[in-house]
């Protein structure tokens, strides 16, 4: 049995159904496979996570055939130590061989294949210069649901991503903002965000002041001061799975405006969760948070969408947008991240990691979502 500590571990059956529901999906899309690079697709469907080098690694996925697995012969020894290696075939290429007469020999020649978007350009030109009859469109355009919708035991794994994310904010409150630069306070979130079980920190944002306008702004030298809002936003994997949350707080009491933004995106940010609940399309989650901020006259201070997926990487389809008419299934899994940006003076964010349930939406993360007055 697992401990209290570790999720139950994904088996050869979950990643043998993960790659024929892949296949599957690709053949509906009327595509002839899926080629797998190294990367977070790979991760996904096989737990095989090699180096991405010049070496052609390559998943290839086609309906009705057993997965493939072309690999360098000098790293096949760790492929077949993948948990998802026994569903899987072997295919080795030595040093001074070429790799893409191994592979094509799998692929349809005259075939239409998704592949991941980050493939190398090297192998894909290397395939087409092989096999000039294929064609190529990449795993985000065709099959944006690839990874979206999870099972139970990755739910458990982005609960527990979303807890440990929850326990470093509570922390980080005790910690002391005046006085300090941005990054003395990113680097105390990188090691809660580690204490609390993450092996991986993606981000660390932490804008004060004016920085805070900015969404996506790096700690820098900045010294925090009383009556900064300070916009905390931070995250990465535990388990292999993401983490992502935001908090805006105040050095110091707040000011009646700072507040009264702040309440805004909090009701911006509850009626997009609020909103949740299968069979509505993604660009509702945005309308219902995007339509309080703009009643309150801060429609053209929303400067970004409303939310991502998350999974296996932090950032990933479907995404809460205008236009995104992707409808919700239940184990979806993103972001409800509203947020205000008045530049040159302060900016606020509030977001939750929320994912579909068979009746409406349950967040992942549960922290108080009022403005926090800090030291």
């Amino acid at each position: 049995m697992p401990s209290p500590n570790q999720p139950v571990p994904f088996t050869a059956d979950d990643y043998r159904a993960r790659m024929a529901r892949a296949a599957e999906s690709a053949a509906e899309a009327g595509l002839a496979g899926v080629l797998v690079a190294p990367g977070p697709d790979l991760v996904h469907l096989t737990g095989y996570r090699p180096v991405n080098t010049e070496r052609l690694t390559l998943l290839v996925l086609r309906a009705g055939e057993d997965p493939v697995l072309v690999v360098p012969t000098l790293e096949a020894p760790d492929a077949e130590q993948a948990v998802g290696s026994p569903a899987l075939t072997l295919r080795d290429w030595t040093d001074g061989k070429d790799p893409y007469a191994v592979a094509a020999p799998l692929l349809d020649a005259d075939g239409r294949f998704g592949i991941s978007d980050n493939a190398w350009a090297m192998h894909l030109l290397g395939l087409q210069q092989f096999l000039p009859g294929t064609s190529y469109v990449s795993l985000t355009e065709a099959l944006p649901m690839l990874r979206a919708v999870k099972d139970a035991a990755e739910l458990e794994r982005l609960a527990a991503a979303g807890a440990a994310a929850d326990a470093t904010y509570e922390e980080i409150l005790k910690v002391g903002f005046s006085g300090r630069k941005e990054t003395d306070v990113a680097a105390d979130l990188a090691a809660l965000l580690k204490q609390f079980g993450h092996s991986q920190v993606d981000f660390t944002v932490v804008g004060s002041g004016p920085n805070g306008a900015n969404p996506h702004h790096e700690a820098g030298d900045r010294t925090i001061e009383r009556g900064d809002m300070v916009v905390l936003d931070f995250g990465g994997l535990k388990h292999g799975y993401g983490s992502d949350t935001s908090r805006t707080v105040h050095v110091g009491e707040p000011t009646a405006e700072e507040q009264r933004v702040h309440d805004i995106v909090r009701e911006a940010q509850e009626a997009g969760c609020r909103a949740v609940r299968p069979g509505i399309a993604c660009q509702e989650i945005d309308r219902a948070a995007r339509a309080v901020i703009t009643e309150f006259g801060y429609g053209e201070r929303f400067i970004h969408r409303t939310g991502h997926g998350i999974g296996v990487t932090t950032h990933e389809p479907p995404y809460m947008i205008e236009g995104e008419e992707q409808l919700l299934v239940p184990g979806m899994c993103f972001s409800v991240e509203p947020g205000i940006y008045l530049p040159g003076r302060f900016g606020v964010r509030i977001e939750d990691i929320v994912t579909v349930t068979e009746d409406g939406g349950r967040r992942l993360n549960t922290t108080a979502r009022e403005l926090a007055v800090v030291e």
